[in-house]
């Protein structure tokens, strides 16, 4: 027989380590250090939106100003 690849023996040496970690810590840890991991990613995807509105405004208020440049402002002059 052959040796297993390695990406065979990497997945079994994690589970083997969750497995681990799970008979080690209590399973109120266990939701603690999967509630982290969740809550990090959700922080991640939240300020990738953030960055992506950002720019979009700042992208917008460009192109607003550049179209008031290029074809006049419409606002009416002040009494």
């Amino acid at each position: 027989m052959s040796a297993p690849p390695r990406r065979i023996t990497a997945l079994a040496t994690r589970w083997c380590g969750l497995a681990l970690c799970s008979l080690v810590l209590s399973g109120c840890a266990v939701i603690a250090v999967a509630d982290v991991a969740a809550s990090a990613v959700v922080g991640v995807a939240g300020l990738a939106v953030d960055a992506a509105v950002g720019t979009a405004k700042i992208g917008g208020k460009v192109i607003g100003k550049t179209a008031d440049v290029v074809l006049g402002s419409d606002a009416a002059p002040a009494d």
